[in-house]
Parts: structure tokens; sequence; C-alpha cells
């Protein structure tokens, strides 16, 4: 197991800002603010033992407060899962009264936000600080929207691959060095658990509507990209992509696993806070062998996290996801991130931008990474050996980036991703085979993009 570096320090200093400061609320509504005082609405999550977000925001309004005498940072945390927190946080950036200086903005809402008119372009800002040139082309891209300019500063990315317990590969006769090459070698490992090792749950794959972009971005897109033949969108011809046998691959593999009960019961699987459960039940207590999941999953596990888990490192294995039949380059992975935009309707936008510097000095960024366990997207974090020895599988996590995709960036996506879920769901419950789901989608998608789609 790789070293963790010393945060206990600088994560108790944190603390101690928290226990001083005054009690937040999980639903402020951002109003009250005033020109001396930065309002910043983030994300907090819902399981209520993760709380490093909170301190080290809490550490850079501290130090943001130190270096501004006189100015004051307002944080107002929501609370809520992915989809119920951007619909608060649009919500709020819809008027003057109730916007916030500075908001948390998941990358693939960025164009929608934009068209919907609630962010502010940010390269004036960008001119004049030279940390920007350290942050790499792809995350500048992601925060990057239709008209050129950019929108907001990312600080961090992620990627996605398998995670397996060995002790339980181990009962089903199954290799620690498991690498498979198709969709189906992963499909017969599961079966093998399943017929090996009672009561464990073989396989997760995220689906359905509930889970938002778990389902969506990790489950069903690290499929379809697999597929290596039909994306979502045509950049070419600047259509969505219709009636494609990748997309019904995609649905028939996310069929099996809970046709053949696979995966866990369909009412743990359609639950929204089932990643919760992933994270702190079932891999931790042995109750599943394999999940499709992100980089970030060891942040569950170390620095006071919801649930310790000191071995982690050497009773879980990871494999990248392969290729639907082993189609170069063998291996697929997505990746997505979060940036930090200013809303158009901000009462002090040129203090959000000071209160973004402070964010992102090489110090803060490099604590950033290594405790929410992001992938780095500045040169100079990547290289930090804090950064590159802080949780065990960052090397390969990070290795993955060289064959990852991105989700669309555009404003119709939301609506897409909806349609996708959907159509996941309709299958997981066997309402549909994924024939019919298809076409469902597909009818869909030409009525969200007005008849812009390309098909087959």
């Amino acid at each position: 197991m790789h070293p963790v570096p010393p945060l206990r320090p600088v994560l108790a200093a944190t603390l101690a800002v928290i226990a001083a400061a005054t009690t937040l609320t999980a639903c402020g509504d951002g109003s009250g603010g005033d020109s001396d005082t930065v309002k910043v609405v983030y994300n907090r999550s819902t399981d209520n033992t993760i709380r490093f977000k909170d301190e080290h925001l809490q550490s850079v309004k501290a130090q943001f407060e130190k270096a501004h005498p006189g100015k004051k940072v307002r944080l107002i945390p929501v609370q809520a899962p992915d989809n119920d927190y951007a619909t608060k946080a649009q919500q709020m950036m819809r008027s003057a009264k109730t916007a916030p200086d500075l908001v948390y903005e998941d990358t693939f809402r960025i164009n929608s936000d934009i068209k919907a008119g609630y962010l502010r372009p940010l390269d004036d800002d960008l001119k004049g600080w030279k940390e920007w040139g350290r942050f790499l082309p792809s995350a500048k891209a992601a925060a990057r929207a239709e008209d050129g300019r950019t929108y907001g500063i990312p600080d961090g990315t992620d990627t996605r691959g398998l995670w397996f317990n060995k002790a339980v590969f181990a009962k089903a006769g199954l290799p620690a060095d498991w690498r498979p090459r198709t969709w189906e070698e992963v499909l017969d490992a599961a079966r093998a658990i399943k017929r090996e090792v009672p009561g464990v749950i073989p396989l997760n794959v995220y689906t359905g509507k509930a889970p938002g972009e778990a389902a969506v971005m990790q489950g069903f897109e690290m499929l379809l990209y697999g597929t290596g033949r039909d994306p979502l969108y045509d950049p070419a011809a600047k259509k969505w992509v219709s009636e494609r046998q990748g997309f019904r691959d995609a649905l028939e593999f996310v069929r099996t696993v809970y046709a053949e009960k696979l995966g866990p019961d369909v009412s743990d699987a359609l639950d929204p806070n089932v990643n919760t459960r992933v994270a702190t039940e079932w891999l931790p207590e042995g109750k599943l062998a394999i999940a499709l999941d992100g980089s970030w999953m060891g942040q569950n596990w170390i620095n006071k996290g919801p649930r310790e888990w000191p071995r982690w490192g050497e009773e879980l294995g990871r494999t990248a996801m392969p290729t639907q039949h082993g189609e170069a380059p063998g291996k697929v992975s997505l990746s997505g991130g979060w940036a930090w935009s200013v809303p158009a309707k901000a009462k002090n936008p040129d203090l959000a931008f000071e209160f973004i510097k402070i964010l992102q000095t090489r110090a803060n960024a490099t604590l950033w990474c290594v405790v929410a366990a992001q992938i780095a997207v500045r040169d100079n974090v990547a290289a930090d050996r804090s950064y590159l020895t802080s949780m065990p599988g960052v090397a390969f996590f990070t290795s993955l980036v060289e064959y990852t995709h991105y989700r669309p960036a555009l404003p119709v996506y939301p609506q897409v991703s909806s349609a996708i879920g959907e159509a996941m769901e309709q299958v997981t419950t066997g309402d549909a085979s994924a024939e019919k789901a298809a076409r469902a989608y597909d009818e869909e998608l030409r009525a969200i993009t007005d008849g812009a789609v390309t098909s087959g």
C-alpha cells in the first residue's frame, strides 16, 4: 500500500476552523450578501460522514479572509443527490436576489447553464492569471463552451474502471491479477461468483433514472464507448446519433446483468443513493465482488472518510474496463469533473475570482486532489510526490486518461442523459427489451433535438 501523505495536521487545523465557524445550513438560498462577502454554493455529500469538501473550503475561506482584510466568505452547501443539487443551484442563479458569487458545476452542465443565461465568461480574468498555463488542455476544454469562451475553472478530473474483491475472487477460482479482455469475460466472472460465492453481489453497474450520471456516465457510456462504433454525438455532422447497434448492445449488457441476477436487487440498484452503499457497505464488507466505478473511491476509506478501511489497497484489485470484443485499444474509460463558475448575476464576480485564485494555489490544488481522490488537471500537481503517493491506484487511474472519452458538453446533454437513464431503467426492471428501449430512446432523442439526428 502506498504511504498516505501527512495530511492530519492540515485537516486538524481545518477542523479547528470549522469548530469556530458558524454552522452551515444544508439548503441556504444565497440571499443576504453584500459587496464585501463572497457567497459560494457547492454540493455536500448525502453521506453525513463525508466532510472533506467542507473542511477544505473552510480552510480556503480562512486563507482568503486573511489575505483580504475586511472581506468575508459565506459557504452555502446544498446536501442533495447530483440532479437535485443542480436544480437547486439553477434556481438560485435565476435571480439577482439569490444568485451566489461562485458555484460548483459539473462540467457536463456548463453549456446548458450558459444557454439558460446563468454563467459569466471568465476569459478576461484568465488573461492575467499565470496559473492557467499549468492546466492540461483537456481540462481547459472541459470548461470551454460552444462560443469558445471559458466559463469554469476545473479542480480535478476522474477516470473509471473495474474494482474487484480479491478474496471473493479466490473463493470463485478467479485470479488475483484479473484482466478481462471482453464484456463476455466480465459477465463470465460475475456468473462464476454467483455460482461459487452465494450471498455476494457479483457485479454492480449503476443504472436507471434516480442515480443520474452515476448510471448514465459510468454505467451506460462506459459500455457504449467500448463498442468502438457508435458515440452519442457526431461532431462532424453536428448531430446526435440514433438507431445504432452499439446503443442496443450497451443496453443489452445492462439487461443481462439484471435479468441473470448478477447485479444488486433492482430496488437497491434504482436507489438514488446506491453509490453510497457501494462505497461504505458493499465493498468494505465484502458483499460486492466487482464494481464498475470511479478513481475517487478511495476517498471513502482514508483520512476520516465515511468508512475507514486500512487494508483496501491490498484487498481490492483494479483493472480496466475492456472494449466489447477486445477491439483496439482494448480499454475504455470516461472522464468528467467539476469546475468553479461565476454566475451571470453574481454581485461580486471580481471577488469570486480572487477566491478561485486562493483555491488554486499549488498547495491547495494538490491537497484537494489528495483528500478528494481527484485525478490532477495541472502539470505541477500531477508531478507532486504527495499526489503520486497519496493512495493505492493513483498511477493506474491516471494511466486510463490515455483511453478516456468525454460526454458531449452540449446544452441538451442533460435531457439526453435523462432519456438514457429511462432506457436503462426499462431494461433493468424487465419492462422492455434492449431493442424496445432503444426505439423509445430514439423517439425521445428526436423530440429533444428537434430532429437533429443521424441514423444508421
